[in-house]
């Protein structure tokens, strides 16, 4: 492992404690949160790695070609919502005996133009936002202080599952535990890809295209 300086503690130290104050502070939370988080990490990262902050973060310019983001993501993603939709959502409803909640999402259900303004939305907070937050991030920033064993990496991909999936705690405890499973499968994903974050966020946006897709013809 390279050696940590100062400057890959503090930083990091900062930026977690602000992103963890725009969450649970005392400020209510917005849409774009996710966004104004993902600057701050960029930012962060810019100051830590003297001036690459994206490379720190797994944004690979050599791996984002029409194969990996167009065809390869795609078919990934529509594997990993099968799984969500068939196994996961209905199994972990029969453990838990209550379903997710979805009505935060019931106003998108028959309506079109709804669909079509929180698909973007949902691809800059949800892809891009979760992804640099979750993966590119904190994943990252734990294999700098743990190292990348394969002990490290399942502890790592557990604890921030768990987180993933207690920040979306509005769905009740199936949704949480069905997000989380879903939040560590991709961490898995990012994990065998050599922490490729372009191809995560491509197939976390496509899979919420289809969750999309899914709530507009009244399927969830």
């Amino acid at each position: 492992m390279n050696k940590i300086t100062l400057r890959q503690i503090l930083i990091p130290l900062i930026t977690v404690s602000i992103i963890c104050f725009l969450w649970f502070g005392p400020m209510e939370r917005m849409i774009i949160e996710n966004i104004i988080i993902s600057i701050i990490i960029i930012i962060a990262n810019y100051i830590e790695y003297k001036g690459k902050p994206f490379s720190a973060l797994g944004f690979k310019r050599e791996k984002f070609n029409f194969k990996n983001i167009l065809v390869i993501a795609p078919i990934v993603a529509l594997g990993l919502f099968a799984l969500y939709a068939f196994v996961l959502v209905p199994g972990i409803a029969i453990l838990t005996g209550a379903p997710i909640d979805y009505s935060n999402f019931d106003q998108l259900e028959g309506d079109l133009t709804a669909c079509l303004i929180a698909l973007p939305i949902v691809w800059l907070t949800a892809g891009f936002g979760e992804e640099i937050i979750f993966r590119g991030y904190f994943m990252r920033q734990f294999v700098k202080f743990f190292g990348d064993s394969k002990a490290s990496i399942m502890l790592n991909i557990i604890l921030f599952a768990c987180f993933f999936g207690f920040m979306h705690s509005q769905q009740g405890i199936t949704g949480q535990l069905v997000t989380g499973t879903v939040g560590a499968l991709l961490a898995l994903i990012f994990y065998l890809r050599k922490y490729d974050l372009w191809f995560v966020i491509a197939v976390h946006g496509f899979f919420d295209t289809i969750a999309l897709i899914c709530i507009y013809f009244g399927l969830a």
